[in-house]
């Protein structure tokens, strides 16, 4: 269905309009992050630009609207395990930037990586894994005007993950 704007007795298609403009119909903006400061020495800056429009999706439980959803950050590392778990802490932190209103994200007081001891069975590989940040999960709005800024120490890489919430709201019991 071709999404239309309004306006009088006038009907303009989306397809018709940017077919009659000479733009491509899936041109994303450029990344504006000036406002945004450069990583400090020994840090990364990791910017997330979210898509603007996604397709419908195929469980008619789950919202379609943006306003529902969040974005999960997972700071971690990729390391070579044998059959033990292995985690390691830190802290998030938001920090409003100054005369902009919006957040970028710190990762520090990253803890060393900590394992158990469990005795692997003989003969059994090392494999390469992503071990993530073992704490609580840092969710954040889901925001496709703005890119998502999040800084870590080096060593660390950064995954993100989309939560959508179903449409259902469940009624609470009162005791």
């Amino acid at each position: 269905m071709a999404h239309a704007l309004r306006r009088a007795s006038v009907i303009v298609t989306l397809p018709s309009l940017l077919a009659g403009l000479g733009a491509p119909a899936l041109a994303i903006p450029r990344l504006d992050l000036k406002p945004y400061p450069a990583a400090a020495a020994g840090q990364t800056r990791w910017v997330i630009q979210l898509p603007g429009v996604l397709p419908p999706g195929t469980d008619p439980r789950l919202s379609p609207h943006p306003s529902d959803w969040r974005v999960q950050l997972i700071p971690g590392r990729e390391m070579e395990v044998d059959c033990n778990q292995q985690a390691f802490r830190g802290r998030f932190r938001a920090n409003k930037l100054k005369g902009l209103g919006v957040s970028v994200y710190t990762v520090s007081d990253v803890g060393p990586t900590v394992s158990t001891r469990m005795a692997c069975p003989p003969g059994q590989a090392k494999r390469t894994v992503f071990v993530p940040m073992g704490s609580k999960p840092f969710v954040v709005p889901y925001d496709a005007s703005r890119p998502i800024v999040v800084y870590t120490p080096k060593d660390l890489q950064l995954r993100w993950r989309l939560w959508k919430a179903e449409k259902v709201q469940q009624p609470a019991q009162a005791l």
